[in-house]
């Protein structure tokens, strides 16, 4: 009997840009146990590779992922199985945070509850016109908590709350428009657009990139006197670093610059 294929599949060009496509189309990619291992997996495998530039989080399918599957869920009414789901689905979730790489969501079909919250999560979200979004944990009794988290650090509160408490959909348009994508395109541009945000990325030089992405979600946790301390101090060991240096060299010869290393 021939193995299943595999939960993600990873690819990568020559330019260091990963794509890691979740890939179970027949449960619209729901974060299952065994999607929620392989994405860990390969996020590990991430963390320490020197040589990846972008990664582009995609699906397979119609669907880009509909949450957690609930059948699964519904299988183990347990106190402690839940709470060890929840704490693997959060830790997946730091983890494209915490990667020194941007993270670029390609958005081809509905994102619901813990699949919203991987919209969320990423730096930067690309989306077809025809997707849908929404938080819909509430219509089945159950509050999207974690969900919330990066959904409310991404568009105004008032607008999470009304997608938290009601668990209508809201279109690609007007998840645009509540900061939740950075661009809406149709369908057949999807790959198209996405790239156009790799391509700009790979101009810009890997170590300002990840102490950027670093610096901006450390300072947003903290109070307003503790984020510009912390800027400061990023901003000077940023201008240390030798693409730093030849950037502003160039500037001011009015050249373009030449980094050794992107």
């Amino acid at each position: 009997m021939p193995l299943p294929p595999p939960a993600v599949l990873c690819t990568r060009d020559t330019r260091g840009v990963v794509t890691l496509t979740m890939n179970r189309p027949h449960s619209f990619n729901a974060l299952s146990e065994e999607m929620l291992t392989a994405l860990q997996v390969e996020l590990d495998l991430l963390k320490s590779d020197d040589t990846a530039r972008v990664l582009v989080l995609a699906s397979s399918g119609k669907a880009f992922c509909p949450g957690h599957n609930l059948k699964e869920m519904s299988a183990r009414p347990e106190l402690a199985y839940y709470q060890k789901l929840f704490a693997q689905c959060s830790r997946m979730m730091l983890s494209l945070q915490k990667l020194p790489i941007p993270v670029i969501a390609r958005v081809q079909g509905t994102a619901t509850a813990a699949g919203c919250q991987l919209v969320a999560q990423c730096d930067l979200a690309v989306a077809s016109s025809t997707a849908q979004f929404a938080t819909s944990g509430i219509n089945f009794g159950l509050f999207c908590a974690t969900p919330s988290v990066p959904l409310v650090r991404n568009m105004g509160a008032k607008q999470a709350m009304e997608m938290l408490l009601t668990g209508d959909f809201i279109t690609a348009e007007q998840a645009l428009a509540r900061g939740l994508l950075n661009r809406v395109t149709a369908p057949d541009d999807l790959d198209a657009e996405v790239e156009a945000l790799v391509c700009s990325v790979l101009q810009k030089p890997r170590v300002a990139v990840a102490m950027g992405k670093a610096l901006f979600y450390q300072q947003r946790e903290l109070g307003i006197e503790a984020a510009y301390q912390l800027a400061s101090q990023t901003m000077a060991v940023n201008m240390m670093d030798e693409a730093a240096q030849e950037g502003f060299l160039a500037f001011t010869e009015k050249r373009d610059p030449q980094w050794r290393h992107a």
